[in-house]
């Protein structure tokens, strides 16, 4: 069986470790040509693979391809074309030949990924461990625990308490956690954060009754509802024209003074206006790795407060997550 795989730079500047993944995948089932191309070099896919008779299966990233050069893969019997410029077209002639057509999937290899990094973002949102990490670099004042003149007051400072009272802190156990969406990447935190003993709800209409079973999560009918009593509420939806601005500033101005926000997806989510003046006014405390405006000013307003976690939108590109694309794709092969 002859196995082709070709990759374009322009791919790897985005999954930087994929492309090598699954090269390693399919070595170990036998022989494989990789070719990697040079930067500037966007030669056509029939040009790159020469001689394309006896290619059984391909796997073509971000390189150019046409209809003469599918035409050229006479003997090929599985294949994935991703990239720009592949059209529908293509792909049906291909099937009409007796191709297996695969398609990469737009979700779910940075799943795992981002639902972790969710989790970070709430324990470091609750404990401000990177507040104390940058107070510890520029003096020891934040060693000081004890109050004023040593004399205790209650719900004071007192010994190694370095959470803000203000805002939700301590454990995610026992914490009201809202979730908004029921997904690949909130149930994985509802289920997280359930573990760890929260009071898990979700809001999710056009999930089934089984992924809030299998999350630890109870499912709430009304994202008015589930707004009103969260201590950590996370919307984690993908963005698209039907979830933007779905949470809005009157749910936004529904949450609970104190409430930590958790922003792991997509900002456009949530009215970014009103989630903005309720932070600056001290009446939430917020752990993001999304913003409205990315990258996010030097000067904005969010940055540095001590209200405010701040990740730069990296939650989701691990290698763990480049070697899951690949694996998505590699498994949709038959078994050789």
């Amino acid at each position: 069986m002859r196995s082709v795989i070709v990759v374009h730079p322009r791919f790897e500047a985005i999954w930087p470790f994929a492309a090598d993944h699954f090269r390693a995948l399919w070595e170990a089932q036998g022989a494989v040509e990789f070719i990697r191309l040079e930067h500037g070099d966007d030669r056509k896919l029939g040009e790159i693979v020469g001689d394309c008779r006896g290619v059984e299966r391909l796997v073509s990233i971000y390189v150019p391809v046409t209809e003469d050069c599918i035409g050229k893969f006479t003997d090929l019997r599985e294949t994935v074309l991703y990239g720009p410029g592949i059209t529908a077209e293509m792909r049906e002639e291909l099937v009409s030949r007796g191709v297996r057509v695969y398609m990469h999937r737009s979700e779910g290899f940075w799943g795992q990924s981002v639902s972790e990094f969710a989790l970070a973002l709430t324990l470091c949102g609750l404990r401000r461990i990177p507040q104390t990490y940058r107070d510890m670099i520029a003096s020891h004042e934040t060693w000081a625990y004890e109050p004023a003149g040593g004399l205790g007051k209650p719900g004071a400072r007192g010994q190694q308490f370095g959470d803000d009272p203000n805002f939700a802190n301590g454990t995610v156990e026992g914490k009201r956690v809202r979730i908004v969406g029921a997904g690949n990447i909130a149930s994985r935190y509802a289920s997280f954060v359930s573990f760890l003993g929260a009071d898990t709800s979700a809001w999710d209409p056009f999930a089934s009754e089984p992924s809030f079973h299998r999350a630890g999560t109870r499912r709430e009918y009304h994202l008015d509802r589930l707004v009103m009593d969260a201590e950590i509420f996370a919307p984690m939806v993908p963005l698209t024209e039907k979830t933007k601005g779905l949470v809005t500033a009157e749910h936004i101005r529904a949450l609970p003074k104190g409430c930590l926000v958790v922003l792991a997806t997509r900002a456009g989510i949530c009215n970014m206006e009103a989630l903005r003046e309720r932070v600056l006014n001290d009446e939430l405390s917020l752990a993001a790795d999304v913003f409205d405006i990315e990258p996010l000013p030097l000067n904005d307003p969010l940055i540095g407060r001590h209200n405010v976690v701040h990740t730069p939108h990296n939650a989701g590109r691990t290698i763990d997550a480049n070697r899951r694309w690949a694996e998505a794709i590699a498994e949709q092969f038959a078994p050789v």
